[in-house]
């Protein structure tokens, strides 16, 4: 590929010769000689942003400005937020987020048509890979054929979507698919397709090294940053904006040093840290700031465990989690079998442009933290967030509590000393917790009963010293007769090919396959709702018809409300061997670091620490089988897929062909009718209240997401259409048809609409007053002609990258959302989709306006010459007549956010300029 460059005004391009080879590159050391400003001391991920201003510094997107603004970052203590235009190298997607982006891109190929453009201008124009990772869901578990039972049912439930990509992948140039049962995107992204320092030819033919960068379409695209590639999440908006060569607008963030000392002890494990990490850096706040990990520490830190930590960067609020190039990087990109002569070019390439840790490495940060890896202690994290950070010798103490404050109940202060002596918790004279026999069956379920234990996600699977802790685990409780408890839905799946390879191996697969922890699938599972039913009915009969709360505990990074199982209330984050200990315990009721996880056929207690391995015992076994030859052998041939994937039939045309009966793909509505010019930004007058939102509503509770039943709008689509209930699969595997996800679009099970006492649920008031879905009501509203408008707490958006968090609120008629404050993801999305955020004044929000939902509402100052972040007046009338005018913030950051806004989103600025072109 082609390579685009700037002007190079300054002269910073300059020539490495490594094994022979000439590269031209572009210098920061070069540009400190041409006076443009002190770098040495920037951080490594800052000066990877600024050498992508010195390639394509061209006077216009770039200027010379640009770069001297990052010395002055330096001068003023790291703070200059300008807004600059960064372009990643490429673009990373996995199939939930994929599918509805090259719907859109095959939707722009016909808009472009009527616009009178050619559609072979629609095109990704840098390099995009789409894994398909995200659509196996656990229906078979604990049993020999549970991963080619699941994969099966995978391709006949997904069939049309697969027919699509595969056709995206012939029609579009640029464009590669990973097929299913590969691994999880973020780990194949690691593994295999990063390569830390990026290569392409110029114009002029010439090689060109460069800073491996990207954007994705999952906010976890940050876990390549533990291989010093510069990324995150962004939605599928964004990147489809980027893909079209767009640059990403964004202002020079701030960069907070994380400096890790001293090593991990016996018994801790990387997520332990990771969790602590979390906790850690939501309490300073780093949202819309780079966090950079540095110090001593990370000597000893492997670069899984890097990886690790930067995976939960959206867990801790950051936009990444980098860690620069050391010798550290250059020993993983070897062990994992990339080419000699690139870990060749990587080192010399960061020691001759200042990207290498060494033992002086200590660059200025706008702030730091410091944390000494000696003081991690095993912990879990939850009920509902990942920053619930548990000790683990608390968490019975705590699960108690949350049982007790859903039951309503005020615990005594003897019941506040549970568990202080023995660890077995010493309950109040009224036990808060209820216990139901599981019909058919001879146990019973209490609340706090473990029915989902997963290993899953790529925060973990992706490690393989958890990994094979999980097997020794296992392992160790196998040989003393444990097994997981009944009522347990346990399931692995790992994060690609070559941690079954190394688990097999080592011999730890038939250990974990006794304790029910057989191969489901290779992909993103448990962590994003794909768990699929209870291993038993009775006990969901049992859970739901006695209102208990269960528990799940997974080795992922997301565990917030109604994500996991409709069935499972408390979701627990935990490492791999942590989930099995739990799958045997059975129960969040006890205190693991004390109190017997089971008993062995002969009815002696056994101990966490009688199956917890050494670190020196998983640190053999990991030297032993994860090997370089493992990694190329699972990768040598990774876009080919398997026997069914080479079946999909597929047509060969330009344009798509949308099968009308289809209810996985529609053509979406964005690009109908579309006029050749801009439109303009008008005042919102006489909008009505959709939604009162509280603090923290993530991206899970706006974005359809899981199951979904026959009753909700969603499930009657479908139902009208003669699909049964139990083809319905998924909210994200129907991500390609825009008439299922706007009608689940704020119709989680656990989203509180506050215009409504106690409910749960898609709810709200409609146009006449009376209770109805939140899809009904902005029906009967934009049947009116009335502008919609939603009201939230702090950190609105929180949570994945989820396109349709941002594309469903458009087409539901929202024109404004007003929040304490946004996540910047959700913010950009929505401003994306010609959506426009708006922050309430310091100390005013939804509770000192009393807002019951009743109001109307006029937004006044859009009109005419809007500035990014203007303050402009809102005005509130309420039900009883009073009228309150207040001052929000348009969060419209940019100038080129403007535009899109104007052009009705950016996927109609692109649009428009194509077809000019």
């Amino acid at each position: 590929m082609t390579v685009t460059v700037g002007h190079d005004s300054q002269k910073t391009r300059k020539t490495l010769v490594v094994g022979g080879k000439s590269y031209a590159y572009y210098s920061i050391p070069a540009a400190e000689a041409a006076g443009l400003g002190e770098f040495s001391k920037l951080p490594a991920a800052l000066k990877v942003v600024l050498e992508n201003m010195l390639r394509f510094e061209d006077g216009k997107t770039v200027s010379v400005g640009d770069i001297k603004a990052f010395s002055d970052w330096g001068k003023m203590g790291g703070k200059n937020p300008i807004e600059i235009a960064y372009r990643p190298a490429r673009v990373l997607m996995q199939d939930f987020t994929g599918v509805p982006a090259v719907v859109d891109l095959a939707a722009m190929r016909d808009g472009i048509i009527g616009l009178g453009g050619n559609p072979q201008k629609i095109n990704p124009l840098n390099p995009v890979d789409l894994v398909i990772d995200h659509s196996v869901m656990i229906d078979e578990f604990g049993n020999p054929r549970a991963f080619q039972m699941n994969v099966d049912l995978e391709y006949e439930r997904n069939m049309e979507r697969y027919q699509f990509l595969k056709w995206g992948q012939g029609a579009f140039n640029n464009f590669r698919v990973v097929p299913p049962g590969t691994g999880i995107c973020h780990q194949v992204n690691l593994e295999y397709l990063a390569q830390t320092v990026w290569t392409d030819t110029d114009q002029d033919g010439n090689l060109v090294a460069y800073p491996d960068t990207l954007v994705g379409t999952d906010s976890h695209t940050t876990m390549v940053n533990g291989l010093a590639v510069l990324g995150w999440g962004v939605g599928g908006i964004e990147a489809e904006a980027a893909m079209l060569g767009q640059p990403v607008s964004m202002l020079i963030p701030e960069v907070v040093g994380f400096k890790l000392t001293g090593k991990m002890v016996e018994g801790t494990t990387a997520t332990d840290l990771v969790l602590k990490v979390v906790q850690m850096l939501r309490k300073h706040g780093v949202v819309n700031k780079f966090v950079e990990f540095y110090g001593e520490g990370l000597d000893h830190l492997p670069l899984a465990d890097r990886a690790t930590i930067a995976n939960m960067a959206p867990e801790y609020g950051a936009t990444c989690g980098f860690f620069p190039i050391d010798d550290e990087t250059l020993r993983y990109l070897r062990n994992t079998g990339r080419d000699e002569d690139r870990i060749a070019l990587v080192e010399a390439y960061a020691k001759e442009n200042g990207f290498w840790r060494g033992p002086d490495y200590d660059p200025v940060y706008t702030a730091t933290l410091h944390l000494d890896m000696a003081e991690i202690v095993p912990a879990i994290s939850g009920p509902k967030r990942p920053q619930d950070y548990l000790p683990l010798t608390d968490s019975a103490r705590t699960f108690y509590k949350v049982v007790a404050d859903y039951r309503g109940i005020d615990l005594s202060p003897d019941a506040q000393e549970m568990g202080a002596e023995g660890g077995a918790i010493v309950a109040p004279p009224k036990d808060v917790r209820k216990v139901v026999p599981v019909e058919g069956t001879d146990y019973s379920v209490t609340d706090g009963s473990v029915v989902i234990a997963a290993i899953t996600s790529c925060t973990n699977t992706s490690n393989p010293y958890v990994m094979i802790g999980a097997g020794l685990v296992a392992r160790k409780a196998r040989a003393l007769g444990l097994n997981r408890k009944p009522w347990v839905k346990t399931s692995l799946a790992p994060g690609s090919q070559v941690v079954g390879a190394y688990l097999e191996a080592a011999g730890l697969q038939e250990d974990l396959d006794a304790i029910g922890f057989n191969l489901v699938g290779y992909g993103c599972t448990t962590c994003i709702g794909n768990s699929g039913p209870l291993g038993d009915p009775a006990i969901s009969k049992a859970i739901n018809e006695n209102d208990l709360v269960a528990a799940a505990v997974l080795s992922g990074n997301r565990n917030f409300e109604g994500r996991i199982s409709p069935d499972v209330r408390a979701n627990f984050l935990a490492s791999p061997p942590l989930v099995v200990a739990y799958a045997i315990a059975g129960d969040m009721n006890i205190n693991l670091t004390k109190d017997p996880i089971g008993q062995t056929p002969d009815g002696k207690n056994v101990f966490l620490k009688d199956i917890w391995p050494t670190n020196q015992e998983i640190a053999d076994l990991v030297h032993k089988t994860v090997t370089r030859e493992a990694f190329q052998s699972k990768y040598a041939d990774v876009f080919k897929g398997d026997e069914r994937w080479q079946a999909v039939e597929v047509t060969d045309s330009e344009t798509y062909d949308w099968p009308p009966s289809s209810t996985y793909i529609q053509n979406p509505p964005y690009f109908r009718g579309m006029a050749k010019g801009k439109g303009v930004i008008n005042d919102i007058s006489d909008a009505r209240v959709l939604a009162i939102l509280g603090d923290m509503i993530t991206t899970d509770h706006i974005s359809p997401a899981g199951s979904f039943k026959p009753t909700t709008p969603a499930g009657k689509y479908l139902t009208e259409r003669q699909v049964a209930h139990k083809d319905f699969n998924s909210y994200g595997s129907r991500r390609g048809n825009h008439e299922v996800m706007m009608r689940g679009t704020f119709a989680n099970i656990r989203i509180k609409n506050e215009m409504l006492d106690g409910v749960e649920g898609g709810y709200t008031k409609g146009p006449d007053g009376g209770q109805t879905s939140i899809y009904d009501a902005s029906m009967a509203y934009q049947e009116q002609g009335t502008p919609l408008v939603i009201f939230g707490g702090v950190e609105y958006g929180a949570g994945s990258s989820r396109d349709w968090a941002a594309k469903g609120t458009a087409l539901l008629g929202v024109k404004a959302v007003i929040a304490e404050s946004f996540e910047r993801i959700h913010r950009s999305n929505l401003v994306g989709m010609g959506v426009i955020p708006f922050e309430f004044s310091p100390g005013e929000n939804r509770k000192t306006l009393g807002l019951k939902g009743d109001e109307t509402v006029s937004i006044a100052g859009l009109a005419g010459d809007l500035k990014p972040l203007s303050m402009v007046p809102c005005t509130i009338t309420y039900a009883d007549g009073t009228v309150k005018t207040i001052q929000i913030k348009c969060r419209i950051d940019t100038a080129i956010e403007i535009e899109y806004v104007e052009n009705g989103g950016v996927l109609h600025y692109v649009l428009r300029d194509l077809a000019k072109a």
